[in-house]
């Protein structure tokens, strides 16, 4: 685990020094093909340097940073779009947090355009109080005899909480980053993460709750581009059926990417698969809503625990055991041993003093 943290600390020290030169390279070459092409050599070291790391705690969070976020960000500021070429970015204080770890900053003005994107239409609450987060982490506590004895305990149970414990490591983990960005820099984030089990529709989940940030940097990556090229071919109505299938099919292929970086086994394709899913029911979902043009909607006590249930399902079959044939389970296991142990000494030698 020393070497871990050694390889995090030369990794992450890269990574910012790698984007102070971005940043230089933005205030003196024009968008455009010029300033891709001085910035491509950092794209690609960000997709080499999760390499160096082997954790899912530490590997997996730096690949989907990075190799994901992070040069999709990149790629959008070559153009001079995306978040990395707002006023607020021309500080290099606010340009480094937001490149690379998975934040967006309050925009107000942006807020109230976003009332014509439903699915973009982000939380007005502010921050999740953090006994939200504390009842989330007692319920995954709570999960840990079950996990002891897993052997008198029916495999889809078990499953089902491995699902729940992906979703909160995932959520708490992205909020610990949002609340030290807030205490460096002090500005108000959008919410990562919008309670997805309320969600009544794989439109509701994938586009307003699940993983704001992916949702945020690949609608002007991927969707919209496609959008555009779509509506001349198949019309400006139908567009938006294709452009979103080509999100889920490389939110599929980044996923393998960060599982591979975490186990270093040969891809299978199962968690494309379980996008590619995802994006064809998305697809049928959007149609139907169009068909129908909004008269005839379900009952929330009925489409909620059908939309769930769906996603439940769909991960249990094809994304749960992608992650598990990366050897998440004994890796995870390890690793909260290894931060047991550091705890009691770090408290044994403050203890002494």
């Amino acid at each position: 685990m020393e070497g871990e943290i050694s390889n995090f600390i030369m990794v992450w020290t890269l990574v910012v020094l790698s984007l102070t030169y971005c940043h230089t390279i933005c205030q003196t070459v024009p968008s455009g093909t010029k300033r891709l092409l001085a910035i491509s050599p950092v794209i690609g070291l960000f997709f080499i340097l999760p390499l160096s790391l082997t954790t899912i705690s530490l590997g997996g969070l730096t690949s989907f940073f990075i190799a994901w976020l992070c040069n999709f960000k990149l790629i959008l500021l070559a153009y001079g779009k995306g978040p990395l070429s707002s006023s607020q970015s021309c500080s290099l204080t606010y340009f480094i947090p937001v490149a690379c770890l998975p934040i967006k900053i309050h925009n107000p003005i942006e807020s109230t355009k976003n009332e014509e994107h439903p699915c973009l239409k982000i939380n007005e609450r502010g921050p999740k109080s953090p006994m939200n987060y504390v009842i989330k982490c007692l319920v995954i506590v709570a999960f840990l005899p079950a996990y002891e004895g897993k052997d008198r305990v029916h495999p889809v149970m078990i499953n089902l909480m491995y699902c729940v414990h992906v979703y909160v490591a995932l959520e708490v983990s992205l909020a610990v980053v949002g609340a030290m960005v807030r205490a460096i820099i002090g500005v108000r984030l959008e919410p990562q993460f919008e309670e997805p089990y309320l969600s009544t529709s794989l439109q509701d989940f994938w586009g307003r709750r699940w993983n704001l940030m992916v949702t945020n940097i690949l609608r002007p990556t991927i969707y919209l581009p496609v959008r555009s090229i779509s509506s001349r071919v198949i019309g400006r109505m139908w567009a938006p059926l294709p452009a979103s299938f080509a999100c889920f099919l490389v939110s599929g292929l980044m996923h393998e990417l960060i599982f591979y970086n975490i186990g270093r086994k040969e891809p299978r394709w199962v968690v494309t698969s379980f996008f590619l899913v995802h994006g064809l029911c998305v697809a049928v979902e959007i149609a139907a809503k169009k068909a129908f043009a909004g008269k005839f909607h379900l009952p929330r006590v009925v489409s909620r625990p059908m939309a769930v249930g769906f996603i439940l399902a769909t991960a249990l079959w094809l994304f749960l055991p992608a992650l598990l044939w990366c050897d998440a389970e004994d890796k995870a296991r390890r690793e909260a041993m290894a931060i047991v142990d550091f705890v009691k000494e770090t408290w044994s030698v403050f203890v002494k003093f």
